[in-house]
């Protein structure tokens, strides 16, 4: 992948691959949930999924059921278990720390853990070639990443009620 434009997938011998549906769609979701809206004035882009994490409750939720699916695109694509659980920490950073009222939102805008995801996916599409990945039980990675990622989920909600509580309890005294 080109650091200098995040569109185009180079290989190592340097030729330009066309991305299949696959990355398009995954790369298309990171750009809205990531970099969807320039702030004027300013080189800084922030997505749909600091603004969804402002929704109560919900929002950190939705957000990481959305990077889930990148997740599950990597999956499906045979990407190596190692490269499987630095995606799973990345959203589990963006879901945990995003779910803190307030300063989640602004650490939710800073950090950018779908592009993060789809770029070690395009480096594992760039690494593989055209070489076939070796067969495993793609339904047993896809269960066990959807547990993770709905104890992710679930340990975010919880900190994140806890958080608001403890700001609500603190705001009442």
């Amino acid at each position: 992948m080109s650091r200098t434009n995040p569109r185009v997938v180079v290989s190592d011998t340097g030729e330009i691959l066309s991305p299949d549906a696959r990355t398009r769609r995954v790369r298309t979701l990171a750009r809205l949930l990531d970099n969807a809206i320039p702030i004027p004035g300013t080189n800084w882009k922030i997505g749909l999924d600091p603004i969804i994490g402002l929704i109560p409750g919900f929002g950190d939720m939705i957000g990481a059921v959305l990077s889930g699916y990148i997740v599950l695109e990597a999956v499906r694509a045979e990407v190596p278990t190692f490269t499987l659980a630095r995606m799973l920490v990345n959203v589990g950073i963006d879901t945990l720390l995003g779910a803190v009222p307030v300063l989640g939102d602004v650490f939710d805008a800073a950090w950018k853990s779908n592009v993060m995801n789809v770029s070690l996916l395009e480096r594992h599409l760039v690494a593989t070639g055209s070489t076939p990945p070796k067969r495993r039980n793609v339904v047993g990675v896809i269960a066990l990443a959807l547990i993770v990622l709905v104890l992710i989920v679930s340990a975010g909600v919880a900190l994140g009620v806890y958080a608001a509580r403890l700001l609500w309890g603190l705001k009442t005294r």
